[in-house]
């Protein structure tokens, strides 16, 4: 489970040690109780995480990222990215500049990966940019058939990507419960010539 803007309540702590194994944050934002950024929940424990800040022109705010990899059953290792990008900039170059050390990742990891959360792609420039970075990662977009999509401008915000990996289900679950609606994405691993191990289902979701 993917979440942007989240905040460490009793609440939220209470959900996450009771249904998830593993719990990792990124604070942007530090609130006088609980601090906020993205937060990704699993049922298994990562092998490698990395934060990532970027700070906002304009606001000074912190928008933040995290880069988790996760151990699958056939042995392969699964990439996934949680993002909230930067949303006030003139121009592209600062939100061009987060997507570079996530790149840097990406490219470094021989495995599938999942990248999804809130781009804040509202402008031509910026879904521009977005898709041509995706492009070199070698990345494709999950496609909704009723998209409900939370957009500004007319453009979606939210999106997921990945690679080695095929969808099974996707969804927007409509809800008043956040100003954005949760992308609801399953996946599965291709299979591998090289090993007889049955594959895992993977369920990826993008909730904010």
């Amino acid at each position: 489970m993917l979440l942007q803007e989240a905040q460490t309540t009793p609440e939220l702590i209470r959900f996450a040690t009771s249904n998830y194994m593993a719990t990792d944050q990124v604070p942007a934002l530090v609130f006088p109780q609980h601090p906020s950024g993205v937060m990704t929940l699993s049922a298994a424990q990562p092998v490698y995480c990395c934060p990532l800040r970027e700070r906002e022109p304009l606001l000074r705010l912190a928008k933040s990222a995290l880069v988790t990899v996760y151990p699958l059953f056939d042995g392969q290792l699964m990439m996934v990215v949680n993002i909230h990008a930067v949303n006030f900039s003139l121009g592209v170059d600062v939100y061009s500049k987060q997507l570079g050390p996530i790149g840097e990742q990406i490219l470094n990891h021989q495995g599938p990966v999942i990248m999804a959360g809130d781009f804040n792609a509202w402008s031509r420039q910026r879904i521009l940019a977005l898709y041509r970075f995706a492009d070199r990662m070698m990345l494709r977009e999950v496609r909704f058939l009723d998209d409900q999509r939370r957009r500004a401008f007319g453009r979606p915000l939210d999106f997921v990507f990945y690679r080695q990996l095929k969808v099974t289900e996707a969804s927007v679950l409509v809800t008043q419960a956040s100003d954005h609606n949760p992308l609801l994405v399953e996946f599965e691993p291709h299979k591998r010539t090289d090993t007889s191990v049955p594959q895992q289902q993977i369920v990826g979701i993008n909730p904010r």
